[in-house]
């Protein structure tokens, strides 16, 4: 009975140093620290179907790579940093993805974020 304990215990702690969580502001990334991951987003003063993108990490790591998801159809952007534009041929809502890869050494993980913007 004691060594199912651990086990399941030893498979909970793994869950939860290993998880990148989707919807939490704050969460342990895969790496095993504690982060703030958020995804912000601003409106080009020129042109309202212009998109400005950022991803926010406050972990110790390194940020290797974004891949964006803009949910228009159009072709996944990947990124070496934490920032990219996009601009939308039609007004209207879409939901806006963003997988980031974080590198520590020689190791790499990948959290995604979601975010539905509206397009005027």
């Amino acid at each position: 009975m004691k060594s199912k304990v651990i086990v399941l215990f030893s498979v909970f702690v793994a869950l939860i140093s290993f998880s990148c969580g989707d919807d939490l502001e704050k969460a342990v990334d895969c790496v095993g620290e504690s982060i703030l991951l958020q995804l912000n987003h601003t409106t080009d003063v020129t042109n309202a179907k212009k998109i400005d993108y950022e991803i926010e990490y406050t972990g110790e790591y390194t940020v290797s790579s974004v891949k964006w998801t803009f949910g228009d159809g159009s072709a996944v952007q990947t990124v070496k940093g934490s920032t990219v534009s996009h601009t939308y041929a039609t007004a209207g809502s879409y939901t806006v993805k963003a997988d980031i890869t974080i590198k520590k050494g020689s190791s790499s993980c990948s959290q995604s974020k979601t975010k539905t913007v509206t397009v005027n």
